[in-house]
């Protein structure tokens, strides 16, 4: 287990946050894996059966994420929560990017959990810690995929390590520190917010296990 320090300002703020974060050695990534593609195909079929854009939309799980985000000064009508987009994309019948296998296979895990998850390469991270806190107004982020750093306002909560903000909690990871092909140790964030259960962590844990340890369904 990695240690998240939760800052005093956003604790008092969000006295029902709740953050897991996990270690794990020895990874290995690749570009593709058949095994896990033929896992994506059933995991769309059982999201796109149970699930329809207006059953979203009353998401406990969703709505408890839209409510942070509003709480932020984040419209969620255009900053989708992560784990809500990943299944709304699967909904509408899309398939999710692919990226790489462990990215892909800590997306399948958020969209079946609900619960958003980022990943960090931890050989990129600096310090002994990941620190949340809220973010300095003026302060640059550079986020994945994005070409310039984004000044941020002072309302968002950014996770940082000894270098600076690797995330915008809980939906965009910096680029300095994103998985690649040649990560070989990650930290994955399990996010929660106000209102989400500890048992919808525990399932969205327990399912980041089994999905990045064999790509099998056991829910």
């Amino acid at each position: 287990m990695v240690n998240v320090r939760i800052s005093t300002d956003v604790a008092e703020k969000f006295p029902g946050l709740q953050v897991r974060a996990l270690y794990v050695d020895g990874v290995r990534v690749d570009p593709v894996d058949e095994r896990l593609e033929s896992f994506k195909v059933e995991v769309y079929r059982r999201i796109r059966e149970s699930r329809s854009p207006e059953s979203l939309r009353d998401d406990p799980l969703f709505r408890a994420y839209r409510d942070f985000f509003w709480s932020l000064g984040i419209d969620p009508t255009k900053t989708r929560p992560a784990s809500e987009a990943l299944v709304r994309r699967i909904v509408q019948g899309r398939d999710l990017p692919r990226i790489n296998t462990l990215v892909d296979s800590y997306n399948i895990a958020s969209a079946l959990s609900g619960i958003p998850i980022a990943a960090f390469d931890a050989d990129r991270l600096s310090g002994e810690e990941l620190r949340m806190r809220f973010s300095v107004p003026g302060e640059g982020f550079v986020g994945i995929g994005m070409d310039t750093p984004r000044e941020l306002t002072g309302r968002e909560i950014v996770m940082e390590d000894g270098e600076g903000p690797v995330a915008i909690y809980p939906y965009r990871d910096a680029d300095r520190t994103k998985v690649t092909d040649s990560t070989r140790r990650v930290i994955l964030v399990v996010c929660g917010a106000p209102g989400v259960p500890s048992s919808a962590l525990d399932l969205a844990e327990e399912l980041l296990r089994n999905v990045i340890g064999g790509y099998s369904l056991t829910k």
